[in-house]
Formats: structure tokens, sequence, C-alpha cells
């Protein structure tokens, strides 16, 4: 345990934040009277300077900032953010890839001063000396910064929008997921009239939106593909009866589960028009995917990718997940040499993140002896993965408590690149999401995000459509 004892409570997100990153598996809490058997980190603010100090029984030592006199409050976060890392540093011995920076979107710093004018080199030193950034961190959002940017030039920025559809229904649950999520054998029953509320969400939607340009489509969950093909065509009539797709530049399904994919299903999506889906293995090891409650064989990854492609899908991405429980460096070799030799269009590489609503941590707490683990060589496995199928990476976000502190990325060939991934990392339209647990975004022109959350819960999503809609129409239309 990690105590911290902070003299004003807006800086305890991204204090609690940055000693995860240090010290992922070790519960921290903040504390007014501390237990002296325990480490306690003590923050306080006097004549214009933080002053910071570690306690442990073998040790003590105090870092401070300069003097702050005059600097605004954000400013103020990035000094103290600084002083806490080269503290936690020092104790540690470690050094973070990121250094102290802690959000889920880095390239946007990349992104402003390339926008800015800011040459490359400009942007590393901004980012060492800022954020004491890793060069290998800058350069990669530094690169995907300058593809995102070239890719962005062809949609159409806040006179357009993007539409999320959630489908929150599984095969069954995965251990490691957070998502909004329900076994599909349960809520059966349920699913045409999830659909009707949909469509409900669906008719707002579009009016609400009628003077946007709708620029892409993605139907994610959940795993969409638990619907059958009557219910996915369904689906897509819906959509088409309600929006324009004469301007949709890129219309994605995640297939997801490969026990949820059929050739009649795959013929359903492929009659639809939906043009990117995804087949994710997370892993190519059968003992992992049975420990994290993925009912599918590695062979039925292979059986229904190469399915996908006799069914004409030209664009099929693949999601990996490195520091599953149990993997070590030579097991994520072979799983990547496993995708090389499937070749698909884009590869996304997730650096396992546990989510407290997931049974991955209360797992992991029962079973000490398996370890969570990443490294910055099976990140480099990755990356020379995705160069060897001729990709490059062009989108990446963060989550908190992800293993390693590092990333997660997608690569993808020319031409391939998922264009709601950059739109939805990058901010720079909004997002209209429908169905249960689904956020949408609006972005005003002048750089303003707001959000709102459908409920999680698919019995209150279809009991309470109609307080929804009210609160969706003033959430759009409130300015």
């Amino acid at each position: 345990m990690i105590q911290i004892q902070l003299f004003d409570p807006a800086y305890q997100y991204d204090v609690h934040a940055l000693v995860k990153a240090f010290y992922p598996e070790e519960d921290v809490q903040f504390t007014e009277e501390y237990d002296a058997d325990f480490p306690v980190i003590t923050i306080g603010f006097a004549e214009e300077k933080f002053l910071l100090t570690w306690a442990d029984p073998k040790r003590s030592v105090t870092k401070e900032t300069p003097d702050l006199s005059g600097i605004d409050a954000a400013e103020r976060k990035r000094f103290l953010a600084r002083a806490l890392y080269t503290l936690l540093s020092e104790i540690s011995g470690r050094s973070l890839p990121w250094g102290t920076l802690t959000g889920i979107r880095p390239t946007k710093i990349a992104m402003k001063l390339l926008e800015e004018g800011r040459s490359e080199e400009e942007i590393a030193a901004h980012m060492r000396d800022t954020y004491f950034t890793s060069a290998e961190k800058i350069s990669l959002s530094v690169k995907i910064a300058g593809l995102e940017r070239s890719i962005l030039t062809h949609l159409h920025g806040t006179d357009g929008y993007s539409l999320y559809v959630g489908i929150p229904f599984c095969p069954t649950r995965c251990m490691y997921c957070s998502f909004t999520s329900y076994p599909l054998d349960a809520f059966s029953d349920l699913v045409d009239t999830y659909l009707d509320r949909l469509e409900q969400e669906m008719a707002l939607t579009a009016e609400l939106f009628s003077d946007k340009v709708l620029d892409t489509v993605y139907i994610g969950g959940g795993t969409p593909t638990t619907l059958s093909p009557h219910q996915m065509r369904r689906l897509d009539e819906m959509l088409r009866k309600y929006f324009d797709f004469s301007s949709v530049a890129e219309y994605t399904m995640e297939a997801g589960r490969p026990d949820s994919i059929s050739e009649e299903k795959l013929l359903a999506m492929k009659e639809a028009g939906i043009g990117r889906i995804s087949v994710n293995p997370q892993t190519m090891h059968e003992d992992t995917l049975k420990l994290i409650g993925r009912k599918h064989s590695v062979k039925q990854v292979i059986e229904a990718f190469y399915l996908a492609r006799e069914s004409g899908f030209d664009n099929i991405n693949m999601d990996l997940i490195l520091g599953l429980p149990g993997e070590d460096e030579e097991m994520v070799a072979e799983t990547f040499s496993k995708i090389a030799e499937l070749g698909p269009d884009s590869l996304t590489v997730h650096s396992m993140a546990i989510k407290r609503a997931a049974a991955m941590q209360t797992f992991l707490k029962a079973h000490p002896e398996i370890k969570s683990v990443n490294t910055q060589e099976m990140m480099d496995l990755g990356a020379a993965c995705a160069k060897k199928m001729g990709m490059k990476p062009y989108y990446l976000y963060r989550q908190k408590n992800m293993a390693g502190n590092f990333e997660n990325v997608g690569y993808a060939k020319e031409g391939k690149y998922g264009l709601y991934n950059i739109l939805i990392m990058e901010e720079v339209q909004s997002i209209a999401a429908i169905g249960a647990g689904t956020i949408s975004k609006k972005v005003e022109e002048n750089g303003l995000i707001t959000r709102y959350a459908n409920p999680k819960d698919v019995h209150l999503y279809l009991s309470q459509i109609e307080e929804i809609l009210k609160k969706k129409r003033i959430f759009y239309t409130d300015q």
C-alpha cells in the first residue's frame, strides 16, 4: 500500500494516476492519518512552491518545485507532475516511457504543435522537457500525428460527424472486459426489442444531425456478430432509412469473436456494404484463450479469417493484447508469427489494462504467481510484425493501469486506416453514439467538448428510452 497526504483534492486524479503508473500493483490511498509501516507521500504547497516527501521505514526523500508565482493552474499541475515523477523515479529506480503523461490521447499534443507550425525538433524538445517523454514515444507520437493530419484533411471536421452503434451482447464475457456486455444466451429474447429502441434513437439522431455530413459508421459492442443474419440486415435497413450513406467514407462492424462469425453473417455484412471488419483473437495460445474466457480456439480464428477473405473482405483488422496473464515474450512472438502468416490489413496491438470492473483484477489478486507483464521488447515485436506486413502506425491511445505503462497502437496498410479510430482519438468532430452504454461526444467549432452517456444496463435502456431521447435532444441543442 502507498499512502498519500495531499493538501488540495484538485490534484488528486493526476497524483493518483502517476503513482499508479510507477506502482500498478499497489493499493494507492489518500489519507489524513497514515500508517508508518507503509510508504507515505506528502504533498504540500507553501511560499508558492510544491514540497513533496516520500517516507517509508527505510528512507525519506524530499523534492520541491521552483517558485510558481504568476503561473496558471494548468502549468502548476505540470510542475507538480514533474516533481512527483522525479521523486518516484528516484525511489523506484525506474523511468516511464511516457514520462508524466497519464492522459489517453498523447498524440493530440504533437498534433496541436504540428498545426501551430512547429518542427519535429521543436515538438520533441517540448515533449521531452515538459513531460519527460522518451525519445521513442515522441517519435511515435509525431509520426502518427503527421499521418492522422493528412488523413483528416479528406474528412469534414466539425461540419461532419460519425455514428457509433452499440450492440452490447457477447457469446461470453472475457475476463479482462469492462465494457457494456451481456451474455447472449440470457438476453436473446430482448435483442429485437433492443433494435426497436435503437431505431428510436436513430430517428432522433438523424433529425439533430440533418445539417451535418456523415463521415463514418461504426457498429461496435459487445460483439455485433451475435446478431443473427436477419437482425444484421434489419439493422442496416434501419440505418439507411434514417441516414444518408452517400458521403460515408468508412462502414465498420466489429466481427470480433471468431465463434460468432459464420458464412451467412459475413454475407449479410457484405450485402449491407460494410467494408471494414475485425476478427479479434487477442492471442494465438489455446491455454490463454481458455483462461480469459474466450470460448473459441486458435483454429476457429484462422478459419474465421479465411472465411472473411473468401467472402470478399479486403479490409480486415485483428486485435491482440500484450500483457495477458501468464504470457511471456516467447509466447507473444509466436502469436505475432501466426498473425503474419494470415496477413490482415490492419493490426491493433493493445497493452493489457486491468480495470476495476473486470474479473481479471480479482483473478490476479487470487493468483499472485500468474503475472500480467508487458515490456518494450513485446511492443517492439508488434511494431516489427506490422512493418513486415507492410503496415505503419496510424493511431494511438492510452488507458489507466496499462501493463508496462505503454499504449495501444493501430497499424495499417496504405488505404486501410481505421478512420473512425482516428476521429474518436483526435476529437475533431462529434460522435453520435446510440445504444446501451454508449457515450456521445459533441465537438463545437471552438473546440469545446461535452459528453452524454446512455445507461449501461440494457433493461434501463429499454425501459427509459423516452427519457433518454428527451435528455439527448437537450444535450445536442443546448448552446
